[in-house]
């Protein structure tokens, strides 16, 4: 296949769709030219979203994806596979969060944190990954996290050491993949205006956050999303393997 043509509508899989930045990344990704198929863990959830970007369900349908079910990805790759011939883009946004002190966290909660996060991630990334190879084309965007790369621990140790193994993973298939054509990119925000952050920081302690942002304010996640879009394109087939930090000067490398 190949890189796409210049008129090719491309499809892209995006998990956790339903609402929050995965929802905002979907309307990014949809506004960019992609068709998008809403994947989440409540497939009822995404419908709203589904018929606000193509109520004529052409550019924009939902599909049902637990992260921590490996045969989930590959039935939606099927599926997706079967109605449009491919898919070109797999964006790895669900993932659990629980927020709990370090010493408090049980080892059932610890692997179960992982085993969604960073699990999920790879299976998203060898399923499509066999796939995008086998076509000689695709992206592959993982939404890692701050708290992986600083240790921050308001989100759950178990939370940050996921996304500490998402970006470790991203390196490793993205050396695999690079001679096939696919590239493999992770994305690591820290604080943004989305209900997970704010479910997690009261407002009363937002005014102290701020004061430890070096910049003062916390992330737009349009503009990520936009990130995630242009990671998306054909013309991004010399970035992989790399991490691009939205944090606000939190962590500097």
């Amino acid at each position: 296949m190949g890189v796409p043509l210049p008129d090719q509508i491309q499809t892209a899989v995006v998990t956790g769709a339903a609402s929050g930045f995965g929802a905002v990344v979907s309307r990014a990704l949809h506004k960019a030219g992609f068709r998008v198929i809403l994947s989440d863990i409540d497939e009822a959830a995404a419908n709203p979203l589904a018929e606000e970007l193509d109520l004529a369900s052409e550019t924009a349908v939902t599909a049902e994806l637990d992260i921590t079910k490996p045969e989930d990805f590959k039935r939606v790759l099927d599926k997706t596979v079967a109605r449009w011939g491919s898919v070109e883009v797999l964006v790895n946004n669900a993932a659990v969060t629980q927020a709990a002190p370090v010493m408090e966290i049980s080892p059932e909660d610890f692997n179960t944190v992982l085993t969604a996060n960073a699990g999920g991630t790879f299976a998203g990334c060898q399923i499509f990954g066999r796939h995008f190879a086998e076509r000689g084309y695709g992206r592959i965007i993982n939404m890692g996290s701050l708290a992986g790369q600083n240790g921050g621990t308001a989100t759950g140790a178990h939370y940050a050491a996921s996304k500490g193994a998402i970006g470790t993973l991203t390196k490793i298939f993205a050396r695999e993949l690079a001679p096939r054509g696919v590239t493999v990119n992770t994305i690591a925000p820290g604080p943004m205006d989305t209900p997970m952050v704010h479910a997690l920081i009261p407002e009363e302690k937002m005014p102290g956050l701020l004061s430890n942002i070096p910049v003062g304010h916390i992330g737009d996640p349009d503009f990520v999303a936009e990130m995630v879009a242009r990671l998306a394109g054909p013309d991004a087939g010399y970035v992989t393997g790399a991490c691009w930090d939205f944090n606000g000067g939190l962590w500097m490398r």
